[in-house]
């Protein structure tokens, strides 16, 4: 990923998807709301909600 994109989708992720996982248009994939996809900075990604631990991890990231 270029430099410019990702500082990009660093801030779109720390202004967007950090304080709120389940909101700013995501959608959960298939029946399971931990299990996320979103559109950050123009790059489609899946993740994972730990409700527990409060932590958000991204499993698939794709750009063009």
């Amino acid at each position: 990923m270029e430099a410019q994109l990702r500082a990009r989708f660093d801030a779109g992720m720390l202004a967007w998807l950090a304080p709120d996982p389940y909101g700013h248009g995501s959608a959960p994939i298939d029946r399971d709301e931990d299990r996320r996809e979103a559109t950050v900075s123009g790059v489609v990604i899946r993740y994972y909600v730990s409700r527990s631990v409060l932590t958000v991890t991204v499993v698939r990231l794709v750009f063009v």
